[in-house]
């Protein structure tokens, strides 16, 4: 559920003290509409935006949903005032989120074509306010939250390597972790990835290694062990990673690069 004080923070940006441009008297309809094919999402939070101005959406796609140029991803009923005034914060939203489910979409159908069982995900680059939405929009694309903040799993990173040694760092954050936390580490070269499993890790994430490195790292890691590919893949290098056995990729571009997706809205 999308807070109501985020909400009205978007449209008191947007609309800042005085509105005069969107004093239209009287009752319209209005319709979201794509410009070109994609996956539409975000628009859970384009409702909220109209709700919030008192504008009824009268039918919307869900997200997730494959569209084409021309389809009417959401319809509104209500005041003129009030549409007009909710239209490009609820554009902007949406288009935002549905070109992250897009760009997720494209990477899931990429590896899947290589391998069913690997899975996509995203990453903690998000813009800051909009994690949920961003978030909700790489499921709407087929792929893998990951963790949703720093409380939800333990990420052992080269600095902590760096201050406390390998095995040091594992220990140390498995002794501050519950038992229902899981424990990821980073690693820069395949022989640490067996050292990582072997004193303690659940997840081992092969950080910036190319595709023929990564597949040697997966080859020494024991079958219970999660391997996670990560480092500046792009949805065109997902076949390739793909192919190595990973079980996980995760792109931090499908949040901080995706474009917005087309969408334009029309009244009367």
């Amino acid at each position: 559920m999308l807070d109501p004080e985020q909400v009205g923070r978007w449209l008191r940006e947007d609309l800042g003290h005085h509105d005069v441009t969107n004093h239209v008297p009287g009752e319209t309809t209005g319709r979201l509409v794509a410009k070109e094919p994609g996956v539409v999402a975000g628009l859970d939070a384009a409702e909220a935006v109209f709700d919030y101005l008192e504008v009824d959406v009268t039918e919307r796609l869900d997200d997730g949903t494959g569209v084409h140029s021309g389809d009417v991803v959401l319809r509104t009923e209500g005041p003129a005032t009030a549409t007009l005034r909710a239209e490009r914060v609820a554009v902007n939203i949406s288009g935002h989120a549905s070109g992250i489910a897009t760009r997720t979409r494209r990477a899931v159908d990429a590896a899947h074509e290589v391998n069913e069982d690997v899975r996509i995900a995203g990453t903690r680059k998000t813009t800051p306010g909009l994690r949920g939405v961003e978030k909700r929009a790489v499921v709407a694309g087929g792929g893998d939250t990951h963790r949703l903040d720093l409380s939800h799993m333990v990420m052992v990173k080269d600095n902590h390597v760096a201050e406390m040694g390998l095995e040091g760092a594992i220990t140390h954050f498995r002794e501050q972790a519950s038992f229902a936390t899981k424990v990821e580490v980073e690693v820069e070269e395949p022989e640490d990835a067996p050292r990582a499993a072997e004193a303690g890790a659940d997840i081992v994430l092969l950080d910036n290694m190319d595709p023929a490195t990564t597949e040697e790292a997966v080859e020494l890691l024991p079958d219970d062990v999660l391997s996670e590919a990560s480092g500046g893949i792009r949805v065109s290098d997902v076949p390739a990673y793909a192919a190595t056995g990973v079980d996980v990729i995760s792109m931090g571009s499908l949040t901080h690069s995706a474009p917005s997706l087309d969408l334009s809205f029309r009244t009367g």
